[in-house]
């Protein structure tokens, strides 16, 4: 598969565009004014602890109060923590640490009687501390941001620490080095183990090898060692030296320095930027980690923006439409809700031959490998249920499910897709450290409010029928002006040409009619004669 990076970056906003076979598969946009956090190390201090929820509040400086769980206090597990760096497969194993050692690593106190924090039981995973007995109100304690705030939701954050480099990931709480499982060879995973381990100070944490290092030798793992640990020594002088909380300890790298930190390697084909000093940062940055990278960045000139000559612009646009067509001529439609994104397939004018369910197998293979597309697409997280095609043979939902996790494999986000039910729906799940660009680049419409619908015509003409009854029954207004949207005064006059004189004698008060452009299609106002006092929400009726 041929991958390429393409980079535009300018003064009030910076696009990321990663294209797999010339197709656009990820989008990443960063603006001065929506500065991405994850990743940021503040320290923070304490507001509430809720032990009923095994959770607490963190103020860190932000609008609303940072999420921290009871798992977030021990290390990160595999199979539960989803703020777990992409390709941590296998991380340092601290289950067996005692509650205590984690509130030693955070500067707490100890609690009552053997010294050591109770621990509660999760079926299937690890014991928990009591959060009430480590953390107490007021209480400082460094932590990361692996969330984002989202819609009314604060960031979450944790008190286990990383510090992210281009071949390893220093954990200044763990104990053990680990090795990335996309390292097939056993030999190789042994003896990349034992040579981080060998470079890293004794007590100075555990680390994590990441997949790119595979093949980078003693010297390069060295100078990197060296980096992070002094990385996270200017951590704790500041931390040390600022006085009052919540303060910032370290940013993030940006939006740029992370993706060729985290995702250019030798398995992507060029990375092309279309900035003289952006492209000068990127050699200087890769002549230090990775020199034999230089050759496949490639600054780009040409007068036709980046993005026209890779014919990404065209793509981006059909982002934030439901409707998506699919090869066979089926199509998926895609509808974000507050509790979770649902997915449709249809068959559309695509009908097959002779065999229907051939025809629906064919639909639903399209379908799985353009919502796994579409998911990075979008940056879509949470739960995701899927509507397939029903389909009859149990082989061919096999074969579908398995078309779905075999292109959900290359998404940098951990996602899990379960079986296909009887009903032909996959529930799935995808990590989420941020606002989906839906979210992001969008906002509420003013006239539908967010649901996508207005009234009619006809139901705006009917409730301002009502509201004028209502006004005659109070006998205060003997001349009321109606001001509406056109198109409702144009259904007025041809569908309905003798409603207002009807209203007029019936009622005994004089309605007028006037056409006001300025409002919603679905909306109306009511204005006493003379003066042009608003009375709308004396008399306006559902």
């Amino acid at each position: 598969m041929k991958r390429e990076i393409l980079i535009s970056s300018g003064p009030r906003e910076s696009r990321v565009a990663i294209l797999e076979d010339g197709r656009l598969a990820e989008l990443m946009v960063d603006r001065p004014d929506r500065r991405r956090i994850v990743g940021d190390i503040y320290l923070g201090r304490v507001e509430a602890v809720l032990p009923g929820i095994q959770a607490a509040f963190v103020d860190i400086g932000l609008e609303k109060s940072a999420f921290l769980h009871a798992s977030d206090l021990l290390e990160p597990d595999e199979d539960e923590d989803p703020s777990e760096p992409d390709d941590a497969d296998e991380v340092p194993d601290q289950a067996e640490a005692s509650a205590a050692q984690a509130a030693e690593s955070l500067g707490n106190r100890k609690a009552k009687g053997n010294g050591e924090p109770r621990q509660r039981e999760v079926s299937g995973r690890k014991a928990l501390p009591d959060i009430g007995e480590i953390l107490k109100k007021g209480q400082t304690l460094p932590v990361q941001v692996t969330k984002e705030p989202i819609s009314t939701k604060g960031c979450r954050v944790t008190a286990q620490i990383s510090l992210p480099g281009r071949f390893l990931v220093y954990m200044p709480y763990a104990s053990r080095v680990g090795v990335s499982r996309k390292i097939d060879s056993r030999e190789q995973r042994a003896r990349l183990r034992e040579m981080v381990t060998r470079l890293l100070p004794e007590d100075a944490g555990g680390m994590i090898v990441r997949t790119v290092a595979e093949g980078v030798t003693e010297d390069h793992f060295k100078r990197e060692v060296d980096s992070l640990l002094a990385q996270w020594r200017r951590v704790k002088k500041k931390q040390f030296y600022v006085r009052r909380a919540p303060a910032l300890l370290q940013r993030e790298a940006s939006l740029t320095r992370g993706l060729i930190r985290d995702v250019f390697s030798d398995k992507v084909d060029a990375l092309w930027v279309d900035s003289k000093d952006l492209h000068r940062e990127v050699a200087q940055y890769l002549e230090q980690v990775d020199p034999e990278l230089l050759s496949r960045v490639q600054e780009y000139d040409d007068p036709i923006p980046l993005f026209d000559k890779f014919e990404v612009e065209a793509e981006i646009k059909k982002l934030f439409k439901p409707r998506v067509d699919l090869p066979s001529g089926g199509s998926l439609v895609i509808q974000p809700t507050e509790a979770l994104v649902s997915i449709d397939v249809n068959t559309g004018r695509y009908t097959g031959k002779k065999d229907p369910e051939k025809t629906i197998l064919k639909t639903n293979l399209d379908a799985a490998r353009e919502i796994a597309r579409q998911l990075r697409l979008r940056d879509l997280g949470g739960i995701i249920v899927c509507d397939f095609i029903d389909m009859e043979s149990r082989g061919n939902r096999d074969r579908v499910l398995q078309e779905l996790r075999t292109h959900l494999g290359r998404d940098r986000a951990r996602t899990k897709a379960l079986a296909v039910s009887d009903l032909g729906l996959v529930e799935m799940t995808r990590q989420r450290v941020r606002s989906s660009l839906w979210a992001s680049m969008t906002m509420e419409c003013p006239q539908c409010h967010g649901s996508g619908r207005v009234f009619t015509p006809e139901v705006v003409v009917r409730r301002i029928e009502r509201s004028i009854k209502r006004c005659a029954l109070e006998r205060r207004e003997r001349v009321v002006c109606v001001r509406t949207h056109p198109d409702v005064v144009l259904y007025l006059r041809e569908e309905e040409p003798k409603l207002i004189g009807g209203l007029v004698k019936a009622a005994g008060i004089d309605v007028e009619i006037r056409d006001d452009p300025t409002i919603n299609p679905d909306e109306f106002r009511l204005m006493s004669r003379p003066g042009g006092r608003d009375v709308t929400e004396l008399y306006a009726v559902a």
